[in-house]
Parts: C-alpha cells; structure tokens; sequence
C-alpha cells in the first residue's frame, strides 16, 4: 500500500505534517476529515523521491546524518534478526523516528517494498539519503539470503563511523574554541588597548622602544586594514573550496600535498584505507564479487592519489594477482594489514582479516588524533604566552625608560 504525505489543519488552525498509507490521495483525505482534520496537501511519498534528483531543498534536507543512518540500520538489524517480515520491520522502525523527514523515507521505501520491489530497489529511490556502499550491499545480502547478517554488519560499520566523528568532532572543539577565543583577545589588545596605552608615551615625546614600535606598528596595520584583510581571507576560501570542488587536477595536487605533510598526511592515509578494508569486508562477506566489492570500497577513498594507487591495484587482481601483494605495491597500506590481507587469503578468511585490519587502522587513527591534541594544547599555550609577552615588554619598556629619564 502506497505510502502518503500530508499537510493538514486542525480545528484550531493549527498545521500538522505526517505519513499515512493509502490507496489514493483521496482516500488520505478521507481518513484525516475522519480525524477532523482539514487537509491542504496530499503527496505520495514515490513522487518526493522522484523529484530528489532536481530539487536542491530535497538533496539538503533528505541527507541522513551518519548518527540517523546508523540508529535506523541497527533497528532494522534487530528487527530482520528477530523473524520480522521486511515491511513491518520498516514500519516499526518508522514509527520508532519522531522526525518527518526520517519517517517519509522509511515510509517510501516500504511503499516500494509493498509494491513488489526489492529492498535495495526501495532505497534506490532515496540516493541522497543512503550512501552507494549502503545500497550495493543490501542489494548483495538479499540476492545471497544474508540480509540479517549483512545488515548487522552495516549497523556496526555506521555505528563505528558516527562514534570516529563524534570522537575527532569532541577532540577538536577545545582547541578550536582557544584558538578563536585567543584571536579575539589578541584583536581586542592590538585594536584598543595597546594604542591607548601607547598614546600615553607618544605625547611625552620620548623615544619608543624598538619591541614598542614593532607592536604599534602591527596595532596600527590591524585597525586600517584588519577588515579588508579578514574579507580576503573570506574570499580566499571561497576560491578554494571552488576549484577544490570543480577542479579535479587542482584537488588533486591538493590532495598529493596534503600526503605529504608529515602527521596530517599519516592520518589521511590511515582513514582512507581503513575505510576501504571495512567497506571491502562487508560486501565480501555478502558474496559481491572480489573485484565489484573493491571498486565499490574504492569510491568511499577521499584522497584521489591513494584512490588511483587502488584504481590500478584492482588492475592487477583483474590480470591474475594476489590482492595482498597488489595493496602492498600502492604503498599507502600499513605493513600490518597487508599481512592480515595475505592470511585472509591463504586461510579463506579474508572477511574477518579485513575486519582486523580495519579494527587496527582505526585505533591507530585514534591514538594519533589523541597524540596530535595532546601536543596542540601546550603549544597553543606556548605560543599564546610568547604573544602576552611580547605585548607585556612592549608596554612596559617605555615605562622603565620613563623612570629613567625622570632620575
């Protein structure tokens, strides 16, 4: 049974939103006049998923965030698991959501599950909502009969997504918020304090020391062109993220260079094939295709240098290799994994390898985002002291040579 939205009046005058299933719109409007309820508009939720592809609202606003996806895959996992028939598990688990947003996607795809389609051909109709790896292998687990399993595994790949972003997101937002907090306090020092403090010594007509006149010179550069530098700045960025997003040989010398930084360029690496492990296991333990679950793990690869090294290492498994050894020559894999990868293959296990190897990269993602705060802080306040000292002996030398000349 098709599924409907709908916007509607009470008899208050009071707007209300919701899903409900029906034959037609016009049986909807049926059931929300039983409800007392006036409606105004009346959409299949197919037609919404239809106009996906050209509304920019529906791509906004249709996006699932990494912490939705990953609560409505492990209620569906806990469902399927259970012996629930596919469309009650998505109605559960609709009911289950309070946002409407949520609830009209879960609804479409049982609306298309209801109609004869397959699950996978269910999410299809939503491609902003859940990502391609999510698609292809719900798509696999059901052609093999895994789908319990696959979906269990999916809930654990989303979960441990969500749980990395939250964990970096957490890890940087006190470095960021000192950081913004001591600009501004540098700013307000240079732009109104230091002048004024400044002027006192000026109107003596003494000679400033060389600290002093450094720190009224960038005083002075601050107050008449701070405003044209910041939308510089802001113009800048726009550029960037411009030709970052249209041009791709520009993004990637970007890329190439931010590989070779030393600790940013370990972490882009590590996050990028552990990523592709991860995603390259789940599809393998659905039974997709060696060389189909390795270019579809290759989409999910951020970096476009290590996403053409996999590009030509999936090359090579084509023409006969191992795929350890083809891994290995991309340079980018950690020796560890590529020797979990070459146990996998020798032993028939390389679903649960790749899940080590994964496990392994990750941790190791978390203990330098651990390590790289740990040395941001101090610094910060390092740097942030030099800065209070500098303005300290700036102020304070003029005083001494006051005193001095006043002796």
């Amino acid at each position: 049974m098709p599924a409907f939205t709908y916007t509607a009046l009470s008899q208050q005058g009071k707007e209300q939103k919701g899903v409900l299933e029906g034959d037609n719109a016009r049986q909807i409007r049926e059931q929300l006049r039983t409800q007392l309820l006036t409606p105004i508009e009346v959409t299949a939720v197919s037609e919404q998923a239809a106009s996906l592809k050209t509304s920019l609202f529906d791509r906004t606003h249709k996006k699932l965030k990494p912490k939705e996806l990953s609560v409505i895959t492990r209620q569906l996992a806990t469902l399927i698991a259970a012996g629930m028939p596919l469309a009650e598990c998505l109605q559960t688990a609709a009911e289950q959501n309070d946002k409407p947003y949520i609830k009209k996607i879960i609804m479409g795809v049982r609306a298309s599950v209801l109609e004869g389609h397959s699950f996978a051909d269910g999410l299809e109709k939503f491609p902003y909502a859940f990502p391609m790896i999510y698609r292809a292998t719900i798509g696999a687990g059901e052609h093999s009969g895994k789908l319990d399993t696959v979906l269990e595994r999916l809930a654990d790949f989303t979960e441990k997504q969500h749980y990395t972003r939250q964990k970096i997101t957490q890890a940087l937002v006190y470095p960021i918020l000192m950081t913004v907090v001591s600009l501004g306090i540098v700013a307000f020092l240079l732009t109104y304090v230091v002048p004024r403090m400044i002027n006192v010594f000026t109107q003596t007509g003494q000679q400033l020391p060389g600290v002093t006149q450094v720190l009224l010179f960038i005083s002075e550069a601050v107050k008449s062109y701070g405003i044209y530098g910041l939308i510089i700045l802001i113009i800048a960025i726009f550029v960037f993220r411009t030709l970052i997003k249209r041009n791709t040989n520009f993004r990637h010398k970007i890329h190439h260079l931010l590989l070779r930084l030393p600790i940013i360029g370990n972490a882009i690496k590590t996050i990028n094939t552990a990523r592709f492990a991860r995603s390259f296991g789940i599809l393998f333990t659905a039974t997709v295709p060696v060389l189909d679950a390795m270019h579809a793990s290759n989409r999910l690869v951020s970096s476009l240098p290590i996403q053409g090294a996999i590009s030509s290492a999936i090359n090579k498994v084509r023409e006969g290799g191992v795929i350890n050894a083809a891994l290995r020559e991309t340079s980018y894999f950690p020796p560890m994994s590529i020797h979990l990868i070459a146990s996998g293959e020798s032993s028939g296990q390389l679903d649960k390898m790749l899940e080590r190897a994964a496990d392994n990269q990750e941790r190791d993602v978390a203990m330098l985002v651990d390590r790289v705060l740990t040395l941001f802080e101090p610094a910060l306040i390092l740097v942030m002291g030099a800065v209070v000292l500098f303005v300290v002996l700036a102020v304070m030398l003029p005083i001494f040579s006051l005193d001095q000349f006043a002796g």
